[in-house]
């Protein structure tokens, strides 16, 4: 699953990837950016202190930096094909929007206004999806005139779906589908529909503005409802090139229990339809990322290809259960531990043991 993300020239969205995968600034590349981050998992690093394995194994998001957008000529920020191509071949987007002040950074409007910045994005996506669905309606009318199937009816009337709804300025991701529509859409890579987190960038100084100005812009976007999450750019950058026992302290100083990078991610995860079940033993214990209402099945498939057709059952016992009682034994006799069929249900936290042929 890949996060693409985006926001406007000097915004500190670069100095926030950084931030994320523990890389340094190089000022020869302007191209996009990629790299593997692991999912932080607190039930991971618990289950790993119990099991001393040799190997400890997050779950894994990849993060691609957009290339600032910059100004035209005529002195506008301007969206190029180029950028919204990028754009669509991520999963979920993070806007990162500016609230710090430097005059030394000037902004590309040369005003911070934070409602302003998330609304021209939101718009260009928005007016760049309606021209799409326009063209695909135009198109099914005139497939529909030669063969009338209803294939193409059904699409007709998704399409019409969302018309009806974007022409109201809304994102196409507050729109309530059914999976059979979202399987329909996937091929569009519409750019309103992909999850959305908006990370806003204070500078350090303004830590206790921070949840009010979070709470106020909710408010401003209510309808829309985007994911928000205040965070510190030059702060979290800092955190990332310390040790783990370092950025403990430096985090305490700054009087915050977690980093971006888990608050981000986690949130990421979450808005991507995605969780964690854990293989555990003295060899590896190891976070595996499955869809939400996944089978055991499924998740047989994910640990191993073979694992899915020899699949035979699967020995379940939740984290939270685990932890209580101590050991596989005592879950056992408390009533915690279980089989399960293929058509099980994975739960966020399950740790698994698969049986197969």
């Amino acid at each position: 699953m890949q996060i693409g993300l985006i926001g406007l020239q000097n915004s500190g969205k670069s100095t926030l990837f950084h931030a994320l995968t523990s890389t340094t600034p190089d000022p020869e590349k302007h191209e996009s950016l990629k790299a593997v981050v692991k999912v932080p998992d607190v039930r991971l690093d618990e289950l790993t202190l119990l099991f001393n394995p040799k190997k400890k194994v997050n779950a894994t998001l990849e993060i691609v930096d957009i290339p600032g957008l910059q100004l035209s000529d005529t002195s506008k920020v301007k969206i190029t094909s180029d950028f919204l191509n990028k754009v669509r071949n991520n999963d979920a987007l993070l806007h990162v929007v500016r609230k710090f002040r430097d005059e030394a950074i000037p902004h590309p409007e040369n005003t911070i206004d934070v409602k302003r910045d998330i609304e021209f994005l939101e718009t260009e996506f928005i007016l760049t999806d309606m021209a799409l669905i326009e063209n695909r309606i135009e198109k099914l009318n005139k497939d529909i005139l030669k063969t009338k199937t209803d294939a193409l009816q059904k699409e007709l009337a998704l399409f019409k779906k969302l018309q009806g709804h974007i022409e109201k300025e809304l994102p196409l991701r507050i729109l309530p589908l059914d999976e059979n529509e979202k399987k329909l859409l996937s091929g569009y890579q519409f750019l309103s529909i992909k999850p959305l987190i908006v990370g806003v960038n204070f500078d350090e100084d303004s830590k206790g503005e921070a949840d009010k100005t979070i709470a106020e812009l909710k408010q401003l976007f209510e309808e829309s409802k985007p994911e928000m999450i205040p965070f510190f750019a030059k702060f979290e950058f800092e955190l990332s090139q310390l040790s783990q026992e370092e950025a403990e302290v430096f985090m305490a100083d700054f009087g915050i229990s977690d980093s971006a990078l888990s608050r981000i991610l986690t949130t990421a995860y979450k808005l991507l339809g995605l969780q964690s079940f854990f293989t555990v033993g003295e060899d590896e214990c190891r976070a595996w990322t499955v869809r939400f209402n996944s089978t055991a099945q499924e998740a047989a498939g994910v640990i191993h290809t073979d694992f899915f057709d020899k699949f035979i059952r699967a020995e379940v016992v939740h984290y939270d259960d685990y932890t209580k009682h101590g050991s596989f034994p005592k879950c056992k006799e408390a009533g915690a531990w279980r089989l399960e069929g293929k058509e099980y249900k994975v739960k966020d936290g399950d740790i698994l043991t698969i049986r197969h042929s």
